[in-house]
């Protein structure tokens, strides 16, 4: 079967579910809003997990420049989000994630996808645009969610899942 979702790197079949691929995030010109907003959360935690005054100074920094990006994306990532490496936000708008949902390594995650309470996502998982996933869950490593899937119950490794109720399709 076919990708599901289009945006993905041609060798998207070979991207680890548990080596982070930092290169994923890094700002590629001046308007990249899904990367600057994640390089504001990355940088707050850095800076909070510092000691000193200009750590403090940084975090502050860090908070108004995430409230920036999240204005600019109409999206809300708590700055305390435990998320893994190599997250893509292909299409940053309107993303919800709730402080305790935790996101493995090399997670890519389009526009309008809610992860209502601690939902705890594996490696290598991507995320259709218009996803709901409704916590408490657990979604395994290498795994596709489609667009505008409901998302209710644990998901397996290496699984694709589609529906209202989601339900595995191959």
């Amino acid at each position: 079967m076919s990708r599901i979702l289009t945006d993905a790197a041609p060798d998207d079949a070979n991207v680890s579910a548990s080596i982070p691929d930092w290169s994923r995030e890094t700002v590629q010109c001046f308007w990249d809003p899904g990367r600057k907003l994640l390089r504001a959360i990355r940088r707050y935690q850095a800076a909070k997990a510092s000691k000193g005054p200009f750590a403090r100074l940084a975090a502050k920094y860090w908070v108004i420049n995430h409230s920036f990006w999240s204005l600019i994306t109409q999206s809300e990532i708590h700055l305390t989000t435990e998320i893994g490496g190599g997250l893509r936000l292909t299409h940053p708008t309107g993303i919800i994630i709730h402080p305790d949902a935790k996101i493995g390594p090399n997670c890519m995650i389009f526009h309008q996808v809610t992860l209502a309470g601690p939902v705890v996502l594996g490696g290598h998982v991507d995320v259709g645009a218009g996803a709901k996933l409704l916590a408490p869950l657990t979604v395994g490593d290498h795994v596709i969610i489609g667009a505008n899937a409901v998302v209710t119950k644990d998901v397996p490794s290496s699984v694709t899942v589609a529906g209202i109720p989601a339900k595995i399709i191959s």
